[in-house]
């Protein structure tokens, strides 16, 4: 029995893990309302490599508006610490009055700890991550300790030799190269990140997915079923 709140496509696990093609499948209705969760598609930003210096300044201020329309904690996920910085760097000099703590490389135990214990009941401020990282998933800050998340990746894995050569080996197993290998893992870090704002059904918050990328028909196929997202342009 395997089970798991991220077990979709379905046939993307089901030739992952080598399942049999008669393999029951049970779909449990989340205990979770869209009232619950604002997710935002903001398309006018590309996160893209070659767009990454662009995005900088649009991204900061889409965040210091947010925050100011409703003061709080949020996550601001990254592709990497470099991007991370980029726009922590910015934002503090742009913006000084917002609270910022950041993930570091190689954090300890005892660091990440301290990472999370700044989001509290009464704090406001953002807490910069890496998507996919250690804050991306297996956290639960309830209520007040967090109300939003930024997104701003695909969560797309690197471009490399190893990665390429598994897209070749997943286009001839199952004729899905790229969805295997890129797609599918990047959009499930996403969703997992986004699943941390929301971790009762007494919570509310706003997930702003900040890529033109997020509002292509095959990348929505992947978001949660109960999440009803809007395009924004700003």
């Amino acid at each position: 029995m395997l089970f798991s709140a991220t077990l979709n496509p379905r046939h993307y696990y089901t030739d992952l893990l080598g399942l049999p093609a008669n393999t029951a499948w049970i779909d449990v209705e989340s205990p979770f309302h869209h009232d619950q969760l604002d997710v935002r598609i903001v398309s006018r930003i590309s996160t893209r490599f070659t767009h990454r210096q662009a995005s900088l300044a649009p991204i900061v201020e889409l965040m210091a508006t947010q925050f100011a329309a409703r003061p709080g904690n949020y996550l601001a996920f990254f592709s990497s610490f470099d991007y991370l910085l980029q726009v922590a760097e910015l934002m503090a000099r742009t913006h000084p009055h917002i609270t910022l703590w950041q993930q570091a490389r190689g954090m300890a135990e005892s660091e990440r700890h301290a990472f999370l214990e700044r989001f509290t009941l009464s704090s406001q401020g953002i807490g910069f991550a890496v998507l996919g990282g250690a804050f991306g998933e297996g956290i639960d800050l309830p209520g007040a300790r967090l109300i939003g998340a930024f997104i701003a990746t695909l969560g797309l894995p690197q471009l490399n030799p190893v990665n390429e050569q598994f897209k070749q080996r997943m286009a001839a197993l199952f004729g899905a190269g790229y969805d295997y290998t890129y797609l599918y893992p990047g959009v499930q870090k996403v969703v997992q990140a986004a699943g941390r704002v929301i971790r009762s059904q007494s919570d509310s918050g706003v997930v702003m997915l900040i890529d033109d990328r997020f509002a292509e028909r095959k990348v929505g196929q992947r978001f949660r079923e109960w999440w009803r997202p809007e395009t924004v342009d700003g």
